[in-house]
């Protein structure tokens, strides 16, 4: 039959399957007038079973019995259900969830950890030893000892505590049952029933039953949200760190995860435009791996330096610092790039993507109650370089410039350092607040001078203010000549209180700089000459003369001078006054040129670019050029992420500052100088004792109202009380000192008794 069937044409869809072949059958196989499809290729696994063809050569298949087909889909499903996206995401979502537990348990045991033990200390100390601070080191060695002795003594205390809190808690226990038996006594008395006496004792066994029960009704909820709430602080604490490994975290599908290695980086300089460079790249027998240093990790990113082949200058790489960095898949703020010792050099800063919109944390003048400064040998935490590193900066006799766009963090930058200096009491501040909207207010009791206000008054004030602190310096020049002569060494004269640390500042200076406040006078003709201006930024400005003297001479007697000031230019802030800082730090600004003005050429030619900086974004980063800061080799620059310490946190280190000071009487700009009357001052100082030497004295004057006494000698007290009719003697000194001359408490206080006598008789 099958030679009279017609020929059957090719199936369109390929080869066509007879459900037939899967049923069970009893009785003979049916002829198949289908046409077998062509042998499929032989596969490239050889332990794969070939394929039967269909038709008749196939052997039946016994009743019930699957084919060979559909015993592999189904040994395929595990491996799909294994492998399927949904699968795999759901054991990442565990994994990472899981590790974030695991790993913020790491990090609540480490915290504990370090809160135990002296571990925090040894760091820090290590870190001040490595920035050559020895005394700070020395500092926090004593914090460590500290610790440790009072950690002994608090475990001392809990063990010889034990046997006394179980005296305690008999004794008590006896007390209420005897008070309780007291009552029932009372009740049993009053009812005439004995029994009455445990009727107290009864109710409190009662209440305690009760409370047992409520306990154990309440046991198992709150065990299960204590250990629901700790298991919560643990994810939190492992989520905060990124404890989870990097394949179980979701994935961010930005380009900028791209991690630099030697070719990106040679990728980037070759692409950079620069035929010369292309040109070395593509001739050098080593694929340019020699043109790279080793790719260090720095901090938050990782460091290269790249040795420029000949014709390539330093100032063409440095010029496309933006089309660079984003070859390399990173934003320009995320390149920063430095001129090393090495000639032909550049050396590359790139960070991690995204590290550096991260905040770096409080200031160390927050977070540590035992904080301390010292003018002389100390370094304020202003904050973080690029590396993470602490940014530790000395202000000892050294001149100051911030600058930037207005509302980036000038004033919070310059207040922090200020707010540290405060914390040594030999400092003495004169501050002019040129904006007046209280960013300074603080300061209040711990500044001599405080001048609040954007005013041609506050101008003049500010100005009157900075030619004080000339005469000041003056006063101190000529006093150190005169010590010098008698033999005095440098540090000896320094370390006198009459050279203690003098800082003017004047923040916003732009204003004193661009006003038009003028010195005037009416003639007896009634016509009215002017004098030399306050402000302004030429040559007869009477602030900037001022602020230039203190430049040329002040440093070496510790008079020195911290401006601030928005949008730099040649008008609000000219080039003799910028250029006599000792350290120039500028936030972002709007210009190449203004980068110039601000950190200066040098400083911009090796790198620094403020001007780079994101208005905005970079609040409180600053680009810190000059010395006082610590540089590596052959650097010109710094850049630091500044610690920003808010309002509220200013005036408590303020309020903390001032108990370290005896009180400092602040002279605002509508105050007027109080007239002294020296001789109740000196009874004040010298308080409840008899005879008191000169010396001490004038110390005590000094300390109490330097503004008064500050340039006065022993001959000045001597001639005063001498004017007075209470002149000292040589006598013994309440100390036990013989033949010394001292004061006399006795003779001060009659002389302003026979004063005010005189002037009651003169009312008369």
């Amino acid at each position: 039959m099958t030679d009279l069937a017609p020929e059957a044409p090719a199936p369109a869809m390929g080869t066509v399957h007879d459900l037939e072949e899967h049923r069970a059958r009893t009785g003979p196989r049916p002829v198949n007038l289908t046409k077998p499809a062509p042998a499929p290729p032989p596969a490239d696994d050889a332990t794969a079973p070939p394929d039967r063809p269909d038709g008749d050569a196939a052997p039946p298949n016994d009743a019930g019995a699957p084919s060979v087909s559909a015993w592999k889909r189904t040994a395929r499903l595990p491996w799909k259900a294994v492998t399927h996206e949904r699968t795999r995401k759901g054991a990442r979502l565990m994994a990472r969830h899981s590790a974030y537990v695991l790993g913020g348990a790491g990090v609540v045991a480490r915290r504990a950890w370090h809160g135990r033990t002296v571990t925090v200390h040894h760091q820090l100390r290590a870190a001040a030893v490595a920035a050559g601070n020895h005394e700070l080191a020395g500092e926090w060695q004593e914090k460590a000892d500290k610790f440790r002795a009072d950690r002994h003594r608090r475990r001392m205390e809990l063990i010889t505590g034990v046997p006394h809190m179980a005296k305690s808690a008999a004794i008590a226990t006896a007390g209420a049952e005897g008070g309780l038996l007291l009552l029932g006594a009372c009740m049993a008395v009053h009812s005439h029933e004995l029994y009455d006496v445990l009727v107290p004792t009864l109710a409190v066994i009662d209440a305690i039953q009760a409370a047992c029960w409520f306990v154990s009704v309440a046991w198992g909820p709150a065990l299960a949200l204590t250990l629901f709430g700790a298991l919560a602080h643990l994810w939190k604490a492992g989520q905060a760190q990124g404890t989870a490994p990097a394949w179980a975290r979701p994935a961010s599908g930005a380009v900028d995860d791209v991690p630099i290695t030697p070719s990106i980086v040679v990728k980037a300089l070759s692409d950079l435009g620069i035929t010369a460079l292309k040109k070395a790249i593509k001739d050098a027998s080593d694929g340019a791996a020699g043109m790279l240093g080793p790719i260090t990790l720095a901090g938050r990113g990782v460091e290269v330096d790249v040795t420029l082949p000949s014709g390539v200058s330093t100032e063409e790489i440095l010029g496309k610092r933006r089309k660079l960095a984003e070859n390399m898949n990173r934003h320009e703020h995320e390149l920063h790039m430095s001129i090393p010792p090495a000639a032909r050099t550049v050396r590359m800063w790139i960070a991690d993507s995204g590290a550096l919109d991260e905040p770096i944390g409080p200031s160390p003048l927050v977070t540590d109650p035992e904080v301390s400064a010292d003018y002389k040998s100390g370094r304020a935490p202003w904050g973080q370089d690029l590396r993470g590193d602490t940014a530790l900066i000395s202000l000892f006799q050294r001149h100051m410039l911030i600058t930037g766009l207005s509302n980036q963090g000038k004033t919070a930058a310059l207040r922090a350092l200020a707010l540290w200096l405060a914390f040594d009491p030999r400092v003495k501040f004169r501050l002019a607040d040129l904006k007046g909207v209280g960013d300074w207010s603080m300061l209040r009791g711990l500044a001599e001078v405080l001048i609040e206000g954007p005013t041609d008054k506050h101008v003049i004030a500010a100005t009157e203010m900075a030619e004080e602190a000339v005469a000041e310096m003056g006063r101190r020049i000529a006093l150190m000549n005169e010590l010098t002569r008698k033999g005095w060494s440098q540090d000896k004269i320094l370390a006198d209180p009459r050279f203690d640390p003098l800082v003017v500042i004047v923040d916003e200076a732009q204003v004193a700089y661009g006003s038009g406040a003028r010195e005037t006078h009416v003639t007896d003709a009634g016509t009215v000459k002017y004098g030399a201006p306050y402000g302004g930024s030429k040559a007869d400005s009477r602030y900037f003369q001022a602020i230039k003297k203190i430049h040329d001479q002040g440093r070496a007697v510790s008079v020195t001078t911290w401006e601030g000031t928005q949008d730099p230019t040649n008008e609000n802030l000219p080039k003799r006054s910028r250029e006599g800082n000792h350290i120039r730090a500028s936030l972002v600004v709007g210009t190449e040129s203004q980068a110039e003005m601000a950190v200066g050429a040098q400083a911009l030619a090796g790198g620094a670019a403020p001007h780079k900086l994101r208005q905005g974004l970079d609040k409180g980063t600053l680009v810190v050029a000059g010395d006082g800061i610590k540089l590596a080799p052959g650097q010109s620059s710094v850049t630091v992420r500044t610690h920003f310490i808010d309002i509220e946190a200013a005036k408590e280190l303020a309020e903390r500052a001032k108990v370290l000071r005896s009180g400092v009487q602040t002279q605002t700009v509508t105050e007027a100088p109080e007239e002294a009357d020296h001789l109740t001052d000196v009874l004040e100082a010298v308080g409840d004792g008899k005879r008191v030497q000169t010396q001490e004295v004038l110390r005590r004057l000094i300390s109490k109202r330097p503004d008064v006494y500050g340039s006065w000698e022993l001959h000045d007290l001597t001639r005063v009380l001498r004017e007075a009719g209470a002149e000292p003697k040589a006598t013994r000194a309440d100390n036990g000192k013989t033949g010394v001359v001292c004061v006399s408490r006795a003779q001060v206080q009659a002389v302003i008794e026979a004063r005010e006598d005189a002037t009651e008789s003169n009312a008369e």
